[in-house]
């Protein structure tokens, strides 16, 4: 723990000490780390929020790994700011108060989200992970039938995933888990930004060589970050505006700003990539032909589906969005955005296929997407070298992308009725068509000269 608390680096203000926890968080990984736990940190630094410390909980074996890291620091952890002229900032969190892992103690779990001091049960479980069926929604119905026997009111279940109306599908998971209506329990929408890689062995050692700390798991993101949450709790909440949230009414002008234009742009860019060679996204953002085309996506294909987003100018976030994708700092890799296709693809891009369509409105560069992305799922890059498919349906879509012809978009279950609409088919067919006679540069560079 002293390791972490080096005199060069900003560290908890607050007494550690005096920290209750008010929050159970599940799925502690690097997002919730640079995100809702920084957030939380920033409150306590200016002595408010003691009574909120974030009590984190694993469901995973792999989740081990972290209960182990950050047991052996008491919780603390470094989060690293990469800037993109190459500098950093430091700064150890305390806002973890402690780590249960599920399959250890699942008594101990249930227990801690029954105590009446716990009001939030907030969640990162990534997108595939809202399943009636999961564990982590059974620990939830079974703790609060525990408080509701025990005349304790219900904690508010607070969803901090990316996922369009994360508020309104965790309500309808946990119902259905429950099996009965959850009328006194709040579940707010909120969007949440910041992108945070997957933490490296060069990460540890850049930490330990520029500020000699020595960290078990510490967190690396650009400086970039965005909350914005509806204002609806039932047992109150941190005074989280104090620390840069935006607590809103109405979460969802800003949630399809984020998932059509961020979200969708890493879809537009990440395959199209690959193809192309590229392995990390700063290099493909820096790109001319590469920005050209996610502008002009998010110009003509992705903007005109929204309405307008309060206190946001949209020209300025597109361009924010560019530089952000371009930090070489970051080093995120294009295989983290390929991962998991058939899960994000549906919710970011596919909604503003069919708004086009029935607007009238161009599609070609978001079918152009579909049909890099059905490329890629053929498992073989432009050189023949296998490419590694990360995907809970990769043992369907693999077979449907290698098949050709239109199987790949005839799979209902992702693509729904789109395969029936003629003039989307027709798009991805030309883009497919491309991408396999001419490769992905050529077929971006003729999608950007239309």
């Amino acid at each position: 723990m002293t390791g972490l608390l080096s005199a060069s680096v900003p560290h908890p203000a607050y007494d550690r000490s005096q920290v209750t926890t008010g929050v159970v968080h599940f799925g502690v990984g690097g997002f919730h780390r640079a995100h809702q736990a920084m957030y939380h940190d920033r409150l306590m630094n200016k002595g408010k929020a003691l009574d909120w410390g974030i009590c984190g909980v694993g469901v995973m074996p792999s989740d081990q790994r972290m209960k182990e890291a950050l047991d052996a620091q008491d919780g603390l952890y470094t989060l690293v700011v990469k800037h993109p002229d190459g500098t950093y900032d430091a700064r150890v969190i305390g806002a973890i108060t402690e780590y249960l892992f599920a399959p250890e103690d699942p008594e101990a779990v249930i227990e801690k989200l029954a105590a009446e001091s716990t009001r939030i049960v907030s969640l990162t479980v990534t997108e595939g992970g809202y399943d009636p069926g999961g564990a982590v929604f059974g620990y939830i119905v079974d703790a609060l039938a525990r408080r509701r026997e025990r005349g304790i009111e219900p904690f508010t279940v607070m969803s901090c995933d990316n996922l369009q109306g994360n508020g309104q599908l965790t309500r309808r998971v946990v119902e259905e888990r429950a099996g009965y209506e959850l009328v006194d329990v709040s579940f707010p929408n909120s969007m949440v930004d910041r992108i945070t890689p997957v933490t490296t062995d060069d990460d540890r050692a850049a930490l330990r060589e520029r500020f000699g700390i020595e960290d078990r798991w510490p967190v690396v993101c650009e400086p970039f970050t965005q909350w914005v949450l509806e204002d609806a709790f039932t047992l109150g909440r941190p005074p989280y505006e104090d620390a840069g949230v935006q607590v809103v009414e109405d979460v969802e002008p800003y949630e399809l700003m984020k998932l059509r234009l961020l979200n969708a742009s890493h879809q537009a860019l990440c395959y199209f990539a690959y193809l192309d060679g590229y392995r990390l996204v700063h290099e493909a953002a820096q790109d001319p032909l590469y920005r050209e085309f996610l502008l002009g996506y998010m110009d003509h294909e992705g903007t005109p589906t929204l309405a307008p987003v309060p206190g946001v100018d949209l020209d300025d976030y597109k361009r924010t969005l560019i530089e952000r994708f371009s930090n070489a700092e970051v080093r995120d890799t294009i295989a983290r955005l390929c991962a998991e296709s058939s899960d994000r693809i549906p919710k970011w891009l596919l909604p503003v296929i069919r708004a086009q369509l029935q607007s009238g409105g161009p599609i070609e560069r978001s079918a152009a997407v579909v049909a890099s992305w059905a490329r890629y799922a053929e498992g073989v890059d432009e050189q023949g070298e296998p490419i590694e498919v990360v995907d809970r349906l990769a043992d369907t879509l693999t077979p449907l992308a290698q098949q050709g012809g239109d199987g790949f978009i005839a799979n209902r279950e992702v693509f729904g009725d789109l395969v029936d609409d003629e003039r989307f088919v027709a798009a991805y067919r030309e883009a497919l068509r491309s991408l396999h006679d001419r490769g992905a540069r050529a077929t971006l560079q003729s999608i950007v000269g239309d």
